[in-house]
């Protein structure tokens, strides 16, 4: 299936063929955001610049991550590889670089930038805000992705560095000890009382450069949102939706029975919860997902301010924009609070791509692809040479017909996953697998692996090809 979707995407003429003529790209990441969106049918939630973004682009109902977690989703993302599963992969990547460069292959801002653009980073894109180790997450020696980036930015504010911002709460609030750190938050006042609101402001900015001075160039501009990530806050007026709001019940929301990458919600947990656990307390648990709500439309909110000054500036018609989520977020599922494990909800995030010449904008595909794939799909769009180091293939079938193959996908963390059109099979380093069969109700609640072994044979043999170790 792989190579057929690589076959059609060497057949099919790119988008533009000479350096002048090719498009801008605006990459938008937005941190834990699941497919809590109106546009992927969650009609409760008030996500409108989203869901206009999807309705001239293309919805990818199954797109799945690498890892449930923010730094080795990022590295997969950003370099078209799997890799490791750990939140220091692209700190790792870039110790390799520092021993030997040519040892190491190009991430995709590095490919663009070698290629002719002018490439900006602002916000979370990589695992740090800014793209800096240090204590302080600010330390200009260490890069996370070194030659990448042109500029790569984190307007910390009240926030002080890129660490406080990352977890900050409203009016500079940086998080010391957790638990003496709310959960969830609701303050008076703009945007700019979180960091988002910096960080957009930051982006806008880098847009009229890039639009302006710098426009001798086509620009790969990547605008990472921290909301909804932990801790829940955001302005008040974008909880004021959902304050009296009647939301569906929690899905399967019982703890597993039996062997599976559930976990006790550690970093949901450690937060000041007022002693208040949501698995137990049905009334918190409302309120904890209302507040995850108002974060996501705080964050379309930023969303919408960056298309809108795209089109201010007469560049829309001449940029691809990608809004991807880093991975999904359990909102009480299987009784977790929290991404990290293996299952549907903490690996399925969304994915909109919008091009200029898009057919049937605003059609929604369910092929499955992978996060890995967004990298050779960008340079089949912008025109650029194809990646041959890459494991994930280009989706301009699936742009030029939502109706085109995908392919299975393949995640990690503790464990291996495969996820089939149908099933989902989980590897344990023990050799346990877990079987789950998403064409009934039970979904990922009833292990059938003993009742299917040809089956389960099948889909290891698939997945020990796709990733080594």
């Amino acid at each position: 299936m792989r190579l057929m979707l690589l076959f059609a995407c060497l057949v099919l003429a790119p988008l533009v063929s000479s350096a002048a003529e090719r498009p801008n790209v605006l990459l938008i990441c937005v941190d834990d955001l699941r497919p809590e969106l109106n546009c992927f049918g969650k009609s409760y939630i008030r996500s409108p610049n989203i869901d206009a973004l999807a309705a001239r682009g293309r919805i990818f109902e199954r797109h799945y991550v690498q890892a449930p977690t923010c730094g080795a989703s990022r590295f997969a993302m950003l370099t078209g590889r799997y890799g490791p599963s750990d939140n220091g992969a692209l700190f790792k990547r870039a110790a390799q670089i520092a021993k030997n460069a040519d040892s190491v292959s190009a991430s995709m801002p590095a490919w663009f930038r070698q290629n002719g653009y002018t490439t900006v980073s602002v916000g979370k894109v990589s695992h740090h805000p800014g793209g800096r180790g240090g204590s302080n997450w600010d330390q200009e020696d260490k890069l996370e992705m070194p030659h990448s980036w042109d500029r790569h930015l984190l307007p910390a504010g009240p926030w002080q560095h890129p660490r406080g911002a990352m977890h900050g709460l409203a009016h500079g609030e940086i998080r010391h000890d957790p638990s003496k750190m709310d959960l969830i938050q609701s303050s008076e006042g703009d945007d700019s009382i979180y960091p988002d609101g910096l960080i957009t402001d930051e982006a806008l900015r880098q847009l009229d450069r890039l639009s302006g001075d710098d426009g001798e160039q086509p620009f790969f501009l990547a605008v990472g949102i921290i909301r909804p990530h932990l801790p829940f806050g955001a302005p008040a007026k974008y909880m004021q939706p959902y304050r009296d709001l009647t939301l569906p019940p929690i899905s399967h929301p019982e703890k597993p029975s039996g062997k599976t990458t559930w976990h006790r919600s550690g970093e949901f947990m450690r937060y000041n919860r007022w002693g208040k656990d949501p698995n137990h307390d049905a009334e918190f648990a409302t309120a904890v997902r209302k507040h995850y709500a108002a974060c996501v439309t705080y964050a379309d909110a930023q969303v919408g301010k960056l298309l809108e000054r795209l089109n201010q500036l007469g560049q829309q018609d001449n940029t691809i924009i990608v809004l991807w989520g880093d991975h999904g977020w359990h909102l009480g599922e299987h009784g977790i609070w929290g991404k990290h494990a293996l299952f549907e909800e903490s690996l399925r995030s969304p994915l909109v791509i919008c091009h200029p010449g898009l057919p049937n904008p605003g059609v929604a595909t369910r092929s499955i692809v992978e996060s890995v794939d967004i990298f050779p799909t960008l340079c089949s769009l912008s025109g650029l040479p194809q990646p041959d180091f890459v494991d994930g293939v280009s989706l301009t079938p699936i742009l030029q017909s939502a109706d085109a193959a995908g392919h299975p996908a393949v995640s990690y963390a503790k464990a291996q996953t495969l996820r089939t059109d149908t099933h989902r099979l989980i590897l344990h380093r023990d050799g346990y697998v877990e079987l789950y069969d998403h064409r009934g109700e039970d979904g990922e609640t009833t292990n059938i692996a003993e009742k299917h072994p040809e089956l389960v044979e099948a889909m290891l043999q698939q997945l020990r090809q796709r990733v080594k170790g």
